[in-house]
This record gives C-alpha cells, sequence and structure tokens, in this order.
C-alpha cells in the first residue's frame, strides 16, 4: 500500500552529492498527485534530509517520470545545476531508458519502431493516437523487440526515444499488443492484473564527473506475468 512506503522502505543504488539513484515500486506516484498518496519524491527528500542532517528543506529535482503503476529505477537530482544537465541529456537523446513489458498477443513484426502523434486528454487523463494536424498533437517514437513468447504473451524489450505520458502502452496498444494488466488501453483484451511494465535500465552521463553510467534492475520475477519468462537472463543480455 502507498500510505505505508517510506523512507525506510527506500532501495538506493546509487548517490553522491549530485545525484541518487532509487528503485520506484509499482503503485507508488514518482511525485504527488491529486490522491495525495505518499509519493517517490517525498520519501526521496526525507531520505537526504536525514542521511545530511539538514535542517528545512532539502532541494531533489525530478528530472523524468515514470506512470504510478510502473516500477523500476529512477534518478533525482540533489542541486539544481545537476537536474538542468540531465534535462538536457533528455533533449539530446543522451539519457536512455530500457522498459520490459509483457504484451498480451504479439505484434506482427517481431521488431521494429513505432512512430505515432499523440494527445492527451486532461479531462479523463486518456492519451490517444491522432494525426499530425490535430492541434496539441506530439511526436512519440519508440523501438521494440519480442524476445521470447510463451502461452500468448510477448516478453518485449522497448527503448524509448520520447517520453510522451503513458506513450509505451498507447502505441502497443495501438497495433493490438496492449501491455498486459493495461485494461485502460487494453480493454479486456489486457487481462486483469498489475501492469507489467517496468523500467529495467537507465543510463546518463553524471552532470559533474561526466562519467558514463548505468542502472539495471529485474522486473519482481516472482510475480505474474513475469515469472513466465527468464527476466534474469534478459537483463543479463542486455
Amino acid at each position: 500500500m502507498t500510505e505505508t512506503f517510506t523512507e525506510k522502505d527506500l532501495a538506493v543504488l546509487k548517490e553522491d552529492n549530485h545525484i541518487i539513484v532509487v528503485l520506484k515500486p509499482q503503485n507508488v506516484p514518482c511525485c504527488e498527485d491529486e490522491s495525495k498518496d505518499k509519493d517517490l519524491l517525498t520519501v526521496v527528500k526525507e531520505h537526504v534530509k536525514k542521511r545530511e542532517k539538514k535542517e528545512g528543506n532539502v532541494y531533489v529535482g525530478l528530472v523524468h517520470r515514470l506512470d504510478r503503476p510502473t516500477g523500476g529505477v529512477m534518478v533525482f537530482a540533489k542541486s539544481s545545476k545537476a537536474a538542468a544537465r540531465l534535462s538536457e541529456q533528455m533533449k539530446t537523446g543522451d539519457f536512455e531508458k530500457i522498459y520490459y513489458a509483457v504484451l498480451v498477443g504479439s505484434p506482427k513484426e517481431k521488431e521494429g519502431t513505432l512512430t505515432n502523434y499523440l494527445k492527451k486528454n486532461p479531462i479523463n487523463n486518456m492519451v490517444y493516437v491522432c494525426p499530425q494536424t490535430v492541434e496539441g498533437a506530439k511526436f512519440a517514437e519508440l523501438e521494440y523487440k519480442v524476445v521470447e513468447e510463451k502461452g500468448g504473451l510477448s516478453f518485449t524489450e522497448i527503448k524509448l526515444h520520447t517520453g510522451r505520458t503513458h506513450q509505451i502502452r498507447v502505441q502497443m496498444a495501438n497495433i493490438g499488443a496492449p501491455v498486459y494488466g493495461d485494461m485502460r488501453y487494453g480493454g479486456e483484451k489486457a487481462k486483469k492484473g498489475k501492469l507489467a511494465l517496468w523500467a529495467t535500465s537507465l543510463s546518463f552521463t553524471h552532470p559533474v564527473t561526466k562519467e558514463r553510467l548505468c542502472f539495471k534492475i529485474q522486473p519482481p520475477d516472482d510475480e505474474a506475468p513475469w515469472k513466465a519468462f527468464d527476466t534474469e537472463k534478459a537483463v543479463k543480455i542486455y
């Protein structure tokens, strides 16, 4: 439950004076939302404040986001300079994000690039594929590769080139292979269950030392539908 997620539950992969890389649990919002449930950004701030024994507010910058039901690796900035430099990397493509997803069904092409224009409806918080000419439409691109197929499901690696809201969920559902558990975009075909979308790998250049960093977190292989696939082997190969 999100209300029980505290600083003690935080899994830190790396921390220095400039960045903190953590595991975002599924169903914990990455920042405050309308639910007012305990969010990851707040917990990271609590951790930094306690670790560095600071009084008052501490700076932690939200550099990128993950949907609430998505788990995986995230980086936060501990200074405005680090935040600006990481944000710039996102614009230039130096900030690389790899996701794993279990899809219901399988794309006709086992690997490829999807390009669409997407628009968000702020009233129902749904994102739709639309023509480029629609006002407010945003370009979205990703690469995907089916790693393994089993029992009508497809374990798939996805690399984002853009970071649009609900992008993977919308684009995969649009080609008839929705993410497992994503009944919002896949309807009944998506099957009921926890969303099988995981931010597996995050690569970027350290904003100060300029060292190239890569962090990998395996999906929860003891849970359905992940446990049907060899996720550990896939992460090692990647």
